[in-house]
This record gives C-alpha cells, sequence and structure tokens, in this order.
C-alpha cells in the first residue's frame, strides 16, 4: 500500500471519528432538536411543562399512555394552552394509548426526552426502563415512593451515566423568591453567622408545608384521580410532597457540596396521619361517581380517609431538620397552599411565613438575636450585594429586631410558571452534557431521607 493511500485512510479515519463526536452530542441547543415523550401522563404537573413554548423543543409531541380519563384529562389541558386567548402555545399532541404503551415508547424512539407526571407506584421502573432504553428522563417528583424501590433508582442513575444519558426531577421550588433569598441570606456570614446544627426539639432548620386537595389550576378546578387517594399509587406525604422539602434542605444548608446518604443521613423519627373527607367532597375533586374498589379500605361510611400527613425529624450531616407536609381538604376563602421555613443562624433567623398576618403570601423576615450587628450586615447584603441580582430589594423595620424583606412584584412568578424555568435549566443542562456533579449524589441522598422516613414510621 502507498503512502498515499495510507494518508487516505488516515484522514478517512479521522474524519469519521470527527463525525462519532459530533453525533455523540445530540443537543447543541438548536431549535427543536428536544423532543418530548410524554409517558402516562396522569398528574397535571405534566401539563404544565408544556404551559409555555421552548425553542429547543420540537412542537410535536407523542404521548404514550393506557387509555382512559387521565390521558384524556392531560390533553385537554395542553389544547387549553393552545387555544387560551394569550400568549397561546402550539402543541401537536400525537397519542399512542396500546396495552403496549411502555415498551413502544422505547422501542419507537420518536423522541429523546421522556416526561413522566402520573401514578408514582410505576415511576421508577418506567424511568429504569426509560434510561435502560437510552432516553433522557425529566421526572416530577417523587422519583420513588417505596423503600424497596430505592435501590433501582440507584440503579437508573448508574445505568443513565452509562449510556449517556441526564435523569433530572422537577424541584420548582427552587425557583421560588423567597426561598433563593432565604438561601443567599443564610449563606452570608456576616448576617446569618453558622446555621445552628439545632435538636430534635428546636431543629436548625424546619420546612412545613400546608396543601389541598381541591384548587384551582391554571384558572380552572383540578380534578385530582381516584388513585391520588391511594397511598399505594400516589405515596404518603413523607415520600410526597415532603420530596420537594428535603430537596430545600440539602439545597440551602449545603450549596454545591456533594451529601453521601450513607454517611450523612440519619433519620430520628417519623409519624403520618390521614385527612378526612366526605363523599361529597371526594366526588366533587375526583368526579367520580363512586369511591373506588382499591379505596374501600380507608373508607367507613361516607367518610374517606386519605394517608397525606407526614412528619420526619432527621439529621443532615450534624445539622437537625424536621419537614412536615398537611393536606387539608379546600383553603379558606382567598388563601391557598401555605409555606413556612425557619434557618435558625447563630446571628439571625431567616424565616419565611405565609400566615393571615401576611395575607397568606409568603413573606421573608430576618429575626436577629443582636439588632445592631445584624441590621449592619442586612444593609449591606440587601442594599448593596443582593442587588446585583435582584434589583429593586429592599428591607424594612416588622417589630424589635425584626426585619421583613420586600420583594418586587415582578419576581414573585408563581408555582406554574417555574415549571417552565425547571424544563430551561434541565435543556440547559442537556446541551452540557451533564449535570453539576453534586445533583445526581444529591437526588439520591433526598429519596433515600423520603423513604427511610417512610420505613421509620412502617416499623
Amino acid at each position: 500500500m502507498g503512502k498515499y493511500s495510507t494518508l487516505l485512510i488516515v484522514s478517512a479515519i479521522m474524519l469519521l471519528c470527527m463525525g462519532c463526536e459530533e453525533m455523540e452530542k445530540e443537543f447543541t441547543g438548536a431549535a427543536g432538536e428536544v423532543k418530548f415523550l410524554t409517558l402516562d401522563p396522569g398528574h397535571f404537573h405534566a401539563a404544565l411543562v408544556q404551559k409555555t413554548m421552548y425553542d429547543q423543543v420540537s412542537p410535536v409531541v407523542y404521548v404514550y399512555a393506557p387509555d382512559g380519563p387521565d390521558v384524556g384529562d392531560h390533553l385537554n389541558r395542553i389544547k387549553g394552552f393552545n387555544t387560551r386567548a394569550e400568549s397561546p402555545t402550539t402543541w401537536d399532541e400525537k397519542l399512542y394509548t396500546g396495552d403496549d404503551f411502555l415498551e413502544k415508547v422505547i422501542a419507537e424512539k420518536k423522541g429523546n426526552v421522556v416526561i413522566t407526571s402520573g401514578n408514582n407506584s410505576r415511576k421508577t421502573d418506567y424511568i429504569y426502563k426509560a434510561v435502560a432504553g437510552g432516553l433522557n428522563v425529566l421526572a416530577d417528583k417523587p422519583m420513588v415512593i417505596r423503600p424497596d424501590k430505592f435501590d433501582l433508582l440507584v440503579k437508573s442513575f448508574a445505568v443513565a451515566e452509562k449510556n449517556g444519558v441526564l435523569i433530572y426531577d422537577v424541584m420548582t421550588e427552587r425557583h421560588e423568591i423567597n426561598t433563593m433569598l432565604q438561601k443567599e441570606l443564610a449563606n452570608t456570614p456576616a448576617l446569618f453567622g453558622q446555621l445552628k446544627k439545632g435538636t430534635p426539639e428546636e431543629p436548625g432548620i424546619t420546612k412545613e408545608s400546608v396543601h389541598h386537595f381541591f384548587k384551582y389550576v391554571a384558572g380552572n378546578p383540578i380534578k385530582r384521580p381516584g388513585w391520588f387517594f391511594d397511598p399505594s399509587q400516589r405515596g404518603e406525604g413523607l415520600v410526597d410532597v415532603s420530596t420537594h422539602l428535603v430537596d430545600l434542605i440539602q439545597w440551602e444548608c449545603f450549596p454545591g457540596q456533594i451529601i453521601d446518604y450513607k454517611k450523612d443521613i440519619e433519620m430520628l423519627s417519623a409519624k403520618r396521619w390521614a385527612t378526612d373527607m366526605t363523599l361529597e367532597q371526594f366526588k366533587k375533586v375526583t368526579r367520580l361517581d363512586a369511591v373506588p374498589e382499591y379505596l374501600q379500605k380507608y373508607t367507613e361510611g361516607d367518610t374517606v380517609s386519605a394517608v397525606s400527613n407526614g412528619e420526619m425529624v432527621y439529621k443532615i450531616r450534624d445539622v437537625h431538620a424536621k419537614v412536615s407536609v398537611v393536606w387539608n381538604y379546600q383553603a379558606p376563602e382567598g388563601t391557598g397552599d401555605t409555606h413556612y421555613s425557619i434557618m435558625r443562624g447563630t446571628r439571625c433567623n431567616i424565616i419565611i411565613q405565609q400566615s393571615k398576618d401576611e395575607g397568606y403570601k409568603p413573606t421573608l423576615y430576618v429575626e436577629a438575636l443582636d439588632g445592631s450587628a445584624v441590621v449592619v450586615a442586612l444593609t449591606k447584603a440587601i442594599d448593596v450585594d443582593l442587588q446585583k441580582k435582584y434589583p429593586g430589594i429592599s428591607f424594612e423595620p416588622a417589630g424589635v429586631n425584626r426585619w421583613k424583606v420586600n420583594i418586587p412584584k415582578k419576581y414573585h412568578v408563581g408555582h406554574e410558571a417555574h415549571f417552565g424555568q425547571v424544563t430551561e435549566k434541565y435543556l440547559g443542562y442537556l446541551v452540557d452534557g451533564k449535570l453539576p456533579d453534586w445533583e445526581v449524589p444529591n437526588m439520591i441522598a433526598k429519596y433515600y431521607t423520603t423513604t427511610e422516613a417512610l420505613k421509620k414510621v412502617s416499623e
């Protein structure tokens, strides 16, 4: 073989390898390169991902689901977005409802990102099979609701890494402005000092939330599927909404740090209890004519009991943390879901309250242990440092050694808008080809915490 032939072969191999590298980088940020595959949508969060359009995402979305009311409700929500008067979307939904919908989504591979939000009993299996099939996953919380499925979730992350795909869960609360500022202030040592280790009775950090079965979403009264009230399908409070609160504790207390669930998490106590509904209330929120068979064991007479509430106290590293989730049937007029959070520092406490005194609007407070020292640090933090990221914020006195942080209206975008913000962040990670180094171990630590709480209460 002549030297010129050899050079041609070597050049061809180099070009081929360059082409392979280009093929390996599937996402570049180009318009329409991301193609959503919506898998078994049974919760309205699946639709909220599509409340807005994204340049990087194709308007054609393939939906794979069992036939029934859940997928019908999902498509109606998307239709509502497409036909609204202000900023209508242009999604084109392609539906498949055969019994083999799960196998079909993987075999056909008409897209590259699976969106899953629905019956949580199947979600961990969906995630594993999707990444094993070479598909990226954007999953609504929770990704696992049973302790015996935790290892499968861990395995899913390992398989995803091997196959070069990304799993990410929809942590909307990281985009709530009060929480963002609480994190900023608590990580300003001159103001906050150090996070207290606390005790089980007075933890270093506490997060509590109150939710409601009946409420309005995108301007319409919500319809909950019957399985939403079955803890074996939806998950109990300890493993469902608690996911958000556990995530925020990790994210605020140890920003950018890897949490090792085997060493850093110790569950101390947990408890659960039910919320009772009348049969009439149950029918109103589900629009079902009768209580399904799988809920009969939670039904006595005209009362349906939803095992939806939970509380856990645990140690993350050396900090005591408390998480509490309560579900009521419906919020009083003029109110809604509420959130309470306190981070206890050696110099001050950073508090989010959303009570009657705040008009049921989340409000951020700084409560000083030494007012004279803290006010100087607070002035610098608010009026100088944070103005670069959040122009317009300010603070004012709200009692003795207590100040309220004033946040301009433009930062209060609302819960539904946070789904778009999370999705935009995930699209950026797809282009990067990776998540931040701490995200995967901390997702695993988060679900270890919630499933350990359920194990604790089941002992």
